[in-house]
């Protein structure tokens, strides 16, 4: 391979499609940088490629000791590993190489306990780390991702330089990067990204549903719709793409690609981790929680084949009802069930990263995340300005739902939430993620909840004990002995 003229400014190891496509970024940001992986002919995969990409200054290495040495000290190397064993794996064959004040950056998504010990054991040899999440997919990587490094701030100072040319570019807000904060937080508010983009999908995808299976859109006529939709308060990357699948034709036969499309969802991880995070926490999240739910009920399939044909026998069609429906009025209550809903979705995530943000310490600026979640990412969308304003104008805010322009929004777009929720419970159609989050706007917004009751009756059953509305303290009542008497 050839050598660099001189040390490199940055180097990389792990050179999967992420990998690679944020290494052409960095070099076409013009920070040479070295590559390394362990399979060689991805490394001889990626300078071929800089070299067609126009001749980007990435200097392959086929062994980690050359790698290592041919960047520029103190080194800063990014990790893009899967997540796991093969990291610290990785971390062990380059830090043999590395010296005290270098710097190790993982940009894969880990988990945040995961890089908190990580970050100790780098610093007892001398080491800097950073856990930093990266979104956006591949293309965000090869144009501009968004990134959430957390952990050492003077590793963060060593490649602050690159992150700002290398991340997204929003024209009216800068960068999207930020040094996220102390310890694992950077792969923490990555993994909320991620659970706030299973809530976003679902969503979109019961709006799908109730159109296509109700309404009897055709895919032209969703592809119209969420066009549409694009334009205003929905604009956002996952309708964009949504709009595009609507249109694609199947290549291999008659139709559209998207009917072709087996319904099984795939995950990775970061989903659960969210939904196992806000029962740690004790923090309702609802909205994410029916996402995943879903996507575990969607690999059912065969079950799923098999209820269909046990419950058609008893009248149930995939649609209850044949009643005729107005389309355009449809396609509009949908749009504003969708963006209530999703306001939802994202006040449970942004609960989620404050709870965690007051129990480690890490005194994360909310509204700086939706910020930088406004390009790069797949989350990335209009309405994100409107929760960094609505952060930037009470930073103690204590859920979205009460933002007064938010509050407003809720209100006008709930009688048509609620029309939707009904046509599709009416007609047999599953909205999970709408319907929770109906639910909890509808709980939140309540100044008493049925609640009083469980806590009687924890307190009939175990002896719990329980607070009362109209005088201080804790108290028990022998509810057995009173019902019993009273017999």
């Amino acid at each position: 391979m050839a050598a660099p003229p001189k040390p490199t400014r940055i180097g990389l190891a792990g050179l999967a499609v992420m990998g690679q496509n944020l290494a052409l970024n960095i070099a076409e940001k013009g920070f040479p940088i070295s590559v390394y992986n362990r399979t060689t002919s991805k490394v001889d995969e990626t300078v071929e490629r800089a070299k067609k990409e126009g001749n980007l200054p990435v200097f392959g290495f086929h062994d980690p000791e050359s790698f290592v040495n041919s960047v520029q000290k103190p080194r800063v190397i990014i990790m893009l590993v899967k997540a796991g064993a093969p990291v610290d794996q990785t971390i062990k064959t380059l830090s043999a190489y590395m010296e005290k004040g270098d710097c190790i950056i993982d940009g894969g998504n880990e988990w945040y306990e995961n890089t908190e010990r990580r970050e100790k054991a780098a610093a007892e040899l001398g080491l800097l780390y950073l856990g930093m999440g990266v979104s956006g997919g591949e293309e965000g990587a090869r144009n501009g991702p968004s990134l959430m490094p957390g952990g050492s701030f003077e590793a963060y100072k060593h490649i602050e330089d690159i992150l700002l040319k290398v991340a997204a570019q929003v024209p009216d807000s800068g960068p999207c990067v930020t040094y996220i904060g102390k310890g694992g937080s950077g792969n923490f508010v990555k993994m909320i990204h991620n659970g706030i983009e299973y809530g976003d999908m679902q969503l979109i995808a019961e709006a799908y549903d109730v159109l296509k299976s109700v309404g009897k859109l055709s895919n032209e006529e969703l592809r119209s719709a969420f066009s549409e939709w694009n334009k205003g308060e929905l604009l956002s990357f996952l309708i964009e793409i949504t709009a595009d699948i609507f249109g694609i034709k199947d290549d291999k036969g008659e139709g559209y690609l998207v009917d072709k499309v087996l319904d099984k969802t795939g995950m990775k991880g970061t989903g659960k981790w969210t939904v196992q995070q806000a029962a740690e926490l004790s923090v309702a999240a609802p909205t994410i929680e029916s996402s995943l739910d879903a996507r575990f009920l969607s690999g059912l399939k065969e079950e799923r084949v098999k209820a269909a044909e046990v419950f058609k026998s008893g009248g149930f069609g995939d649609i209850l009802t044949d009643q005729v429906v107005d389309k355009a009025k449809l396609i509009n209550d949908v749009r504003r069930a969708l963006y209530a809903s999703k306001i939802c979705s994202y006040a449970q995530g942004m609960n989620l990263i404050r709870a965690k943000s007051i129990e480690k310490g890490w005194d994360l600026e909310l509204g700086e995340l939706a910020r930088i979640w406004k390009g790069g990412c797949i989350i990335r969308a209009i309405f994100l300005d409107r929760i960094k304003k609505a952060y930037d104008r009470n930073p103690d805010l204590a859920n979205l739902l009460v933002d007064p322009e938010f509050a407003k929004e809720i209100i006008e777009r709930q009688s048509a939430w609620r029309r939707v929720v009904c046509l599709a419970i009416n007609s047999g159609i599953s909205t999970p993620g709408m319907s929770a989050s109906l639910a909890y706007f509808d709980t939140y917004r309540r100044a008493r909840l049925p609640a009083n009751l469980v806590q009687a009756q924890r307190d009939y059953f175990g002896a719990h004990t329980y607070e009362r509305t109209d005088v201080e303290g804790s108290f028990h009542t022998e509810w057995f002995k009173l019902a019993k008497c009273k017999i």
